[in-house]
């Protein structure tokens, strides 16, 4: 609805502003004649028709606003949809538009398509809440300014957003994986969404290796959900979960998928997170998981994705292989790096290092450095618990 209101309004405040006056009309208008057939096309009639009304009403201002669409482009763009047949996938690609820079495409369409909020954004990107809202404002002056078009992309466009377009599914369902704040540990309804959307997307491009990686990789990730908190609702850690109760369909599905990237040799960052995912999946105990071949993968994933993320990740591997003093001079090299700044992973890495160490007066600072910055609630009660253990 966003979208197709920004084409015809050129302009993504109005068209936010036009949908969430839709909605209003529709409260009264659905109570009173019932939901018509098509609900989605008339709430995007009435959004396009009110945009319109106002950039008849501001004639005046006309040459700062984005040239407003004809009727016929419109046509034209609802032709090339055939392109994109999933709705909401043709949201993401639509919004992830090449004119802006990377961050800001992946941004913008996490907050407008997805609902993802400012601040668990900027958690995602590791920054500052108000310089995400800054980059948001940005991009959307910058689409206004330019007079960039929102449209559909046709095929031929899709290859270029599709960098963007996995970023986007990606972080919307590492941000439902683990929620950011709440009491949940997993909101499923952004997980349920990610997933849906990288189906969609392997529908539309199964030839992509990457696409097949993030399929993959959100598979696999999820098919532990049931057995990641206990029946009160309390964290289980990785080596403490039932594997007998993993979704073992999904298990399957995601490695036959992994097996199809590597084949390529054009696997990326995706299909190795996915391979290291599908380890995991396959090994009979924590204990007997492929460390060492986790850890070579994890290297590979550096090499396309230098991310001190997925090299505090690495860092956890390492323990297993070369022990807690190895790895806990891996992660105090990475606290330097300020993009982890308030990233509560990492001083909890290092307060289960320096546990295992028996190092018991540091760890307590470390779970207590790392409470100071978790917001969600198991995540909290699980480094109390483990605060508790060491004091």
């Amino acid at each position: 609805m966003v979208a197709a209101t920004a084409r015809a309004a050129g302009d993504l405040d109005l068209a936010e502003e036009c949908v969430q006056e839709a909605y209003v009309a529709a409260l009264g208008a659905w109570t009173r004649d019932g939901v018509p057939d098509k609900p989605g096309a008339w709430l995007t009639a009435i959004a396009r028709r009110r945009a319109l009304d106002v950039l008849r009403r501001r004639q005046v201002l006309r040459t700062k606003l984005p040239l407003l669409v004809e009727p016929e482009a419109v046509e034209a763009d609802e032709s090339d949809e055939v392109a994109v047949p999933d709705d909401r996938l043709r949201l993401v690609f639509t919004c992830c538009h090449p004119a802006l820079a990377r961050e800001a495409q992946v941004a913008l369409t996490l907050r407008l398509v997805c609902g993802v909020s400012t601040a668990d954004i900027a958690r995602a990107f590791l920054v500052a809440e108000s310089t995400m809202a800054a980059r948001v404002t940005r991009a959307k002056k910058k689409i206004s300014a330019a007079r960039i078009p929102y449209r559909v992309p046709d095929t031929a466009e899709l290859p270029e957003r599709l960098d963007a377009v996995l970023s986007v599914v990606h972080l919307l369902f590492t941000t439902g994986h683990t929620a950011p704040t709440g009491v949940d540990l997993v909101r499923a309804d952004l997980v349920d969404r990610a997933v849906h959307l990288a189906r969609m997307l392997h529908e539309l491009m199964p030839d992509e290796p990457e696409v097949s990686g993030l399929l993959a990789l959100l598979l696999l990730t999820d098919a532990r959900r049931a057995t990641r908190t206990d029946e009160q609702g309390r964290l289980l850690r990785l080596e403490d979960q039932d594997r007998s109760c993993w979704d073992r369909t999904a298990i399957g599905e995601g490695h036959r998928l992994v097996v199809e990237a590597l084949r390529t040799g054009r696997a990326g960052r995706y299909a190795l997170q996915a391979a290291i995912a599908s380890l995991h999946a396959h090994a009979p105990s924590y204990a007997a998981t492929d460390w060492p071949q986790i850890v070579r993968l994890y290297d590979a994933l550096l090499a396309h994705w230098p991310s001190p993320v997925v090299a505090l990740s690495r860092a956890v591997a390492v323990s297993m292989v070369d022990g807690p003093a190895a790895a806990l001079a891996e992660v105090d090299a990475l606290a330097a790096d300020p993009r982890l700044a308030g990233y509560h992973y990492l001083p909890a890495i290092r307060a289960d290092l320096l546990r295992q160490l028996d190092r018991r007066s540091e760890a307590a600072q470390a779970y207590r450095a790392a409470l100071a910055q978790v917001d969600n609630d198991p995540e909290r009660d699980f480094l109390t618990t483990r605060l508790t253990e060491v004091t």
